[in-house]
Order: C-alpha cells, then structure tokens, then sequence
C-alpha cells in the first residue's frame, strides 16, 4: 500500500472527544460454540474413540468385533451402564477382540504420545492395545503396540502409552485379548498428550489455540439448535455434562439427522466437552462465559404442535437449571453445586454475568415461559444479566414481535441473529444508527454473510462482514457483543456452511472470515471516536465503510477501512485533536473474491502486517479490509 499526494475520500476523526465517548465494551467481540459439523466430539474434544462406553442405541456402532465379544450392562457407572467382556475364542488361533474406527479415523502424529486409558477388571487377564493401519501395504498393520495386565477383578481404571513413529489420519485403535482369562473393559478412551493447557482428556490444542488467538471477550456456548433439541428428550441440558466423565449420559446430537442430504447418524454427545469444561476455557481465553439454556420449548421448526413442548405449570425443574448454574459457576463449594465444581478441580468460583435463555424462540410460546425465568432470577440472581431472544429472523413478523416484548420484560441483551445474503450484508453497517438509544442492548449473536449461490467459505463473504462490523463498532453503545456461527467444521463430517474454522483429524485452517474477526477482536479498542465524511458515517459511499476506535492501553487510534470495489480507492485521515508518531497497517486482501483458505493452501487469504510512513493519503486497495493503527 502506497501513499498518495491526490487525496480521495478524506474521513474526519474526532480524537478531542475522547472524554465524552462511547466506550466499547470489552465483550464486544468473541466466539459462539455449537456441536455442530463434529465441532465438540471428533473436533475441540480431542477424544479419538467414537462410542467409547457403548452407548450409542446401536451398541457397537464405531466398533469391529470379532471372536467372542459379549455387550452387559451392569457396568460401573450408573449413566453409562454398558461395558463388554472378552472372553477366549475357545481355539489356540482364533482371537478375540475389537477396533474403533474414531471420528473419520482414529489419527496421530509421527512420535506423538497418545495416552490410552479404560476401566477395567478380570484379574490375570491381559489385552494388548494396538494402533493400525488398516490399509498398510507393508509387511504389518501394527503401528504402536502395549500390552496392558489387568490386576484386580474389581473395576480399576488403568492408562498406558502409545507412542507410534509414523503419523497416520484414518487409522484405528484395536483391542486384542491374550491368554485364557476374560476381561471386562469400559470407557475405551484415547487422548493426545499434548492437549490444550496440558490437561489429561482435555482440548485439541491447535483448535483451542486458534480460539485463543481471536482474543474473545465472551464466548457463548453450548449453542445454538442443540440447546433446544429435536424434541426435549435430546435438548441439551448442563446437569448431565459435569461431574466425572465416565459417568456423564450420552445424548443424541440434533444435526446428526436434520439434513438429510448430509446425513450423519453415527453423531452423539459425550458430554465430554460439558459446562465445566466451557467455563474452563472461557477463563483459559480471558472470555466471560455465556451459556445458553433451554426454555422449555424444543426446536419449533420442527414442533409445531403446542404439546411438544414443556407446559408452563411443569416449567419449574427449567427454571432451577438456570439458578442451580448460576451456583454452580459462583456457588462456594458448601453448595451443592459449589460442591460439584470444587470436586472437579476449581475450587474457587467462575466468572459469570450473563445467562441466556432459549436460542431461536418466538412468539408467546417464548415470552410466557421466558417471563417466569425472568421473574425468579430477578429475585434470586440480581446480578446476572438475562438475555433474551428476537427469533430466527433480522425483520419480519416473528422480530417485530419480539423487541418490544423484550423491552416489556426488561431483559438486558437481546440475542439478533442473520444468516444473509450479500446485499444485506452490504446495506447492514446501517443497521444500528438508529437504534433506541435505551432499553436492551444488542447481542449479534450469530451472523454469516451467504452468497447466494456460493454458501461457501470465500473472500468476498468476508470482506462483507468486515464491512457491516463498522457498523457494529460505531454504534457501541447499543452492541455489545457479536459472535460468528458456526465455529468448527470437519472436512468429512460438515452439515453446515461457512463456518469459521476447518479441520481434519490431524490439521487445522482459519478461514478469511478467521482473519475479519481475530482483526476486530485484536483491536477492538476502548472508545469509539466520531468518524465521518462530509459530515456523515462512512457506510457505504463510493464503496466504503470505516469505523474508529482509541486504545487506551497502548494509546492508539485505530481506523477500519473496507473497500467492497473492483478498483482502488485515495483514502486520507484526517485525526482531529491528535498528532500520531507512527503507522502500523494490516490489510487483508485477495484478487480472487472466490478464494479462501484451505487445508492444503492454508495462507491463502491472511493479514498483511507492515510499517508505514505517516502520509496525506493512502490507497486502499481493490476489495481489501485495512487497519490503520497511530500511535
């Protein structure tokens, strides 16, 4: 990027208004987490072994079995009672055993370390734990081998080592007995080492990694759809995902069957990644956490009758989830849900602010219950701000509805949510200029542009997002939280597209629209400054759009450019109340709308960092997103 001497577009900052300016908050960009495209198991839960306690409604589903292999259910764990037993084949050259195909695979790295662990018991028997390639063209399959002695007929759970020098995406883990005595064997379960944070069963680390590296200020999880379920037997519910892993119930994954032209009917929930875990790594990112709880009604695209969903006199047991989470995460562990916490290792409470409550509702179906939430939570958790939902919709019937009815109820934050086409997205970063000042602040809290035609991740979506966030930035004072949707999604096991972040078994890539939101998270600075242009926001003219913020930490004025045309454009600022000593761009551009990052190409679209001289005026480029940071 060049500087001019002919100026184009001059865009006026006030920096002499700093005393009297909106400030941002420090929530206003973060990350929304839904097990959506394998993003929990198989994805950020770095468990390799899908149906690790055979309690998929098909009990082997994911599992060979071969010689004499029997299912029980009479196990240790009373949520998760199944269990096998192997016994001899009854021949001297027959074998007994079984293999996990994992998620897509079961997948390590050349001289990584893999931790393998079971519950088990049959004293005197002995199994020896394999890693294979099933496709191996050389002399043997084996790739990393143990064998594991099984020391009490009492349920033990023992751990062991596998260390293979070869890396591999789709292998599988196999399971042999040896010897003429029968083991029993639960919870097969297999972790990478090296795990986010380093802990044992915890996180995938180059998933976490890139989380972290957004620099969320809240992170809302667990969804999203799955918050609501396909009827309310398999609607998410946070009680049945703390406490030890072992003994946390499956539950069927909503998206598993919603498309059927993406049909995956192997997709359920350990709860493996559970409440805890999401309240971990909010403290991990430096985030405030935002769960999302069910209000009692299942998803209502696909119930339409009243009946499927909960009646307000049976509402009770809903609402004292929300309150018991709230002791859960701030309770002291005299609690009973203090108590939970404290005994699976965070004895000191949690951060937590804000609740949400019911995802994608709406019409008085949703208020009615959402008021008596409210109603108790105001009473008992004073402090917790309530965030309510304007439905599935960014206008229309079902959001007209809504707003005023959130008003009424006097929620804090109200959940918008748009998945759109370009043009909204290019008319968007007006959106917010005049909104009411008062009353319920905005939670952009699931947004991703869609080219019609192109439901894909590219360039041009992104820069799109860029474009409509200005707005997001300039009108702070009413937003003050966005978050992308969706997350994760694995390369073999998507249901929906675009999403922020793909991944294999074993690689990672962030996506353009990645690199949009790590920009605005990074710099999202601590006071919005007046920026205009002959008098008015830049939202669009001549194909542009800005924002600006000041930093107070590193004393810095940060000015957002978004060029949406073909051609460059002359860019001059002009920082009123200010002199600057130094320039520092980032510009993330592409001459390819179309292109995006990929596995395989994985810088294809990122961020270009560089120092630059102090000018009149700038160019900024053809279809291009810069950051202009002063100090």
């Amino acid at each position: 990027m060049a500087a001019l001497t002919a100026q184009g577009v001059t865009l006026d900052v006030d920096a002499s208004r700093l005393k009297k300016a909106v400030k941002v908050s420090p929530t206003m960009y973060g990350i929304f987490f839904e097990d959506i495209n394998f993003g929990a198991d198989g994805g950020l839960y770095a468990e390799k072994i899908k149906n690790r306690s055979f309690e998929f409604p098909q009990a082997f589903m994911g599992w060979d079995t071969y010689g004499n292999v029997a299912l029980r259910e009479d196990g240790p764990f009373e949520r998760n009672p199944h269990y096998v037993r192997l016994s001899p084949s009854g021949h001297a050259h027959k074998r007994t055993g079984l293999q996990n195909e994992g998620f897509f695979g079961v997948s390590w790295h050349a001289g990584e370390q893999l931790r393998f662990s079971v519950w088990a018991r049959g004293k005197g028997g002995r199994i020896d734990v394999q890693l294979v390639n099933p496709a191996a063209s050389g002399e043997t399959q084996v790739m990393a081998s143990q064998t594991l002695d099984i020391t009490s007929d009492n349920w033990e759970r023992y751990t062991l080592t596998l260390t293979p020098e070869e890396g591999l995406s789709k292998g599988m883990l196999r399971i042999n007995l040896r010897g003429d005595r029968s083991v029993d064997l639960e919870h097969i379960s297999l972790f990478p080492a090296d795990t986010w944070k380093g802990r044992e069963g915890g996180m995938r680390k180059d998933l976490a990694a890139k989380l972290d590296s957004l620099n969320p200020g809240v992170f809302r999880f667990p969804g999203g759809c799955i918050v609501e379920g396909t009827d309310l037997a398999t609607r998410y519910q946070w009680k049945n995902t703390v406490g030890p892993v072992e003994n946390r119930p499956l539950n069927e994954n909503r998206w598993h069957y919603t498309f059927p032209h993406r049909l995956y009917p192997d997709y359920y929930q350990t709860g493996g990644l559970g409440f805890f875990e999401y309240f971990q790594l909010s403290e991990d990112f430096g985030a405030e956490p935002l769960p999302v709880l069910s209000v009692g009604l299942a998803c209502q695209y696909q119930n339409s009758d009243p009946e499927a969903h909960v009646a307000l006199d049976d509402l009770q047991p809903y609402i004292d989830d929300a309150v018991d989470l709230v002791e859960f995460a701030l309770g002291d562990s005299t609690t009973t849900w203090g108590r939970v916490r404290a005994q699976m290792g965070h004895p000191e409470p949690f951060t937590l602010n804000y609740i949400a409550i019911g995802n994608e509702q709406w019409d008085s179906l949703y208020t009615q219950r959402l008021a008596l939430f409210i109603d108790r939570m105001r009473k008992e958790c004073p402090d917790i701000k309530i965030i309510g939902s304007s439905g599935p919709d960014s206008e229309g019937a079902k959001y007209d509805y809504l707003w005023p009815e959130m008003r009424r109820l006097g929620v804090d934050l109200v959940d918008e949510h748009f998945y759109r086409p370009a043009e909204w997205f290019i008319n968007g970063a007006t959106r917010y200029d005049k909104f009411p000042r008062k009353g319920p602040k905005v939670f952009a809290g699931e947004y991703a542009c869609h080219l019609k035609g192109h439901k894909q991740n590219h360039f041009k979506a992104s820069l799109l997002e860029a474009a409509f966030m200005t707005g997001l930035e300039r009108n702070a004072d009413v937003v003050t939280m966005a978050t992308y949707a969706p997350l994760f999604a694995h390369v073999d096991g998507w249901q929906w597209r675009p999403d922020l972040i793909w991944f294999d078994n074993l690689n990672s890539v962030a996506s353009a629209s990645y690199y949009v939101q790590q920009i605005y998270g990074t710099n999202p600075g601590t006071h919005v400054l007046p920026a205009t242009t002959n008098g008015e926001p830049l939202t669009g003219q001549d194909g542009l759009y800005a924002s600006a913020v000041y930093d107070q930490p590193t004393g810095e004025y940060i000015v957002k450019v978004v060029n949406i045309n073909d051609e460059p454009r002359p860019f001059a600022i002009n920082l009123k109340g200010a002199k600057p000593e130094s320039l520092t761009t980032i510009t993330l551009s592409s001459t390819d709308l179309m292109a995006d990052n990929t596995l395989e190409s994985p810088r294809a679209v990122v961020p270009v960092t560089e120092n630059m001289p102090l000018a009149d005026s700038y160019t900024i480029p053809a279809n291009s997103f810069v950051t202009f940071k002063m100090k």
